[in-house]
């Protein structure tokens, strides 16, 4: 009678265990992670390749290694690494890999290396040919600085106070003369967007013209603008300005002008340049400020404040598919690569040990440069 007894017993409790189970059940979320593609070591130039890349099929774009004008920015990803510099294909191999012994100026489409006030500039393209010399035939010695920015070829002067477009036939397109030093810079849709020692952003025209009257935020003890940022239709312009107090502001156009749609008290403040980019296909703004990270919604106007700890040292340039990475150091050769889940969850966060450091983005496709390699990852779920 007992061992009945106990059989009854032992059915509702798997009952109740099932029930428990379908009742109470949940799914299990997918994690995002960064699944490794290869590394490519700038030494050896040979990359080792990770898992069944490149055969394995997984969003990776094809790789076409025909070299043409067409397809350059497409194929080929330009890198600063330490004393290296040139381009990096998908595929982890390099079209260029270069040692530097001066300033070098680099873009998807030209690079130069120079020597401080040196007779002539020789502009190149990816595949290293040449595609414009610059010379100064007055004194022999060529004052101005290139800058390449948004495909545009922009001449910075010595004393940071001029602004010169040229085309790559050398053509002068227009020279802009600034009241005070120049302290950042950015170009979209041919517009050129520079901030000043003296606290002004002025917005010049593809024409070479000003587009509105110098715009000064003020509101600060020192007025200077320390970060600037144009979205990819010249339709809004953000701005980090003065110190104690210092401020995110962010202007959109109305008409023949631009107006504050929104503007935001940072605290004291840095001293010193702050990274600011427009991301996710400029439906947000991205920009350093003191602890951390300020992650701006447009749509919604609401501001995010991410805590960090250390500087900030770079900054995925387009955070799109809701995700943004930076790279983070507190001192040393520690750093940090961040990846930010919007509107502002740390979602990865991996310590690596390196003197230099390089960062860039396409897609789905994550580049990380440290000291004698660059590694690449996809951003994937499981």
């Amino acid at each position: 009678m007992t061992k009945v007894r106990k059989k009854w017993w032992i059915l509702p409790t798997i009952a109740a265990f099932f029930i428990y189970i379908f009742i109470t059940a949940r799914p299990i979320t997918e994690e995002t992670i960064l699944r490794p593609r290869w590394i490519s070591s700038l030494e050896t130039e040979l990359p080792i390749y990770i898992g069944n890349f490149p055969n394995e099929g997984f969003d990776d774009i094809p790789i076409d290694i025909s070299i043409n004008e067409q397809n350059m920015t497409n194929d080929f990803l330009p890198f600063l690494l330490g004393d290296r510099f040139g381009y990096i294909r998908d595929d982890g191999t390099f079209l260029l890999n270069q040692r530097r012994t001066s300033y070098v100026s680099i873009s998807s489409n030209y690079w130069t290396e120079y020597e401080n006030l040196p007779s002539q500039i020789d502009i190149r393209n990816p595949q290293g040919n040449l595609v414009l010399t610059l010379e100064d035939d007055s004194n022999n010695t060529f004052r101005s600085y290139p800058i390449f920015i948004d495909d545009t070829i922009l001449l910075l002067d010595n004393e940071q106070n001029s602004i010169t477009a040229i085309n790559t036939a050398g053509t002068l397109l227009w020279t802009y003369d600034f009241p005070a030093p120049i302290t950042c810079i950015d170009s979209a849709s041919g517009y050129v967007l520079a901030g000043t020692l003296d606290g002004a952003i002025i917005l010049i025209s593809p024409q070479g013209r000003q587009v509105f009257a110098p715009f000064e935020p003020g509101g600060s003890r020192l007025s200077i603008i320390l970060g600037c940022a144009i979205s990819k239709d010249a339709s809004r312009i953000a701005i980090i300005s003065g110190i104690d107090e210092q401020r995110f502001l962010l202007l959109e156009r109305s008409g023949d002008n631009y107006r504050v749609i929104y503007h935001e008290f940072l605290g004291e403040g840095f001293r010193r340049p702050v990274f600011i980019n427009f991301v996710d296909n400029d439906n947000r703004v991205a920009f350093e400020r003191e602890g951390g990270l300020g992650i701006y919604d447009i749509a919604s106007r609401i501001s995010t404040n991410l805590p960090l700890s250390g500087e900030v040292l770079l900054m995925d340039n387009s955070g799109e598919d809701r995700f943004l990475f930076l790279v983070t150091a507190s001192g040393g050769i520690e750093k940090r690569l961040i990846g930010i889940r919007y509107p502002s969850s740390m979602i990865i966060d991996i310590p690596f040990r390196s003197e230099n450091v390089f960062l860039s983005r396409r897609e789905n496709r994550i580049f990380l440069g440290g000291d004698h390699s660059i590694t690449s990852f996809v951003l994937d779920r499981r």
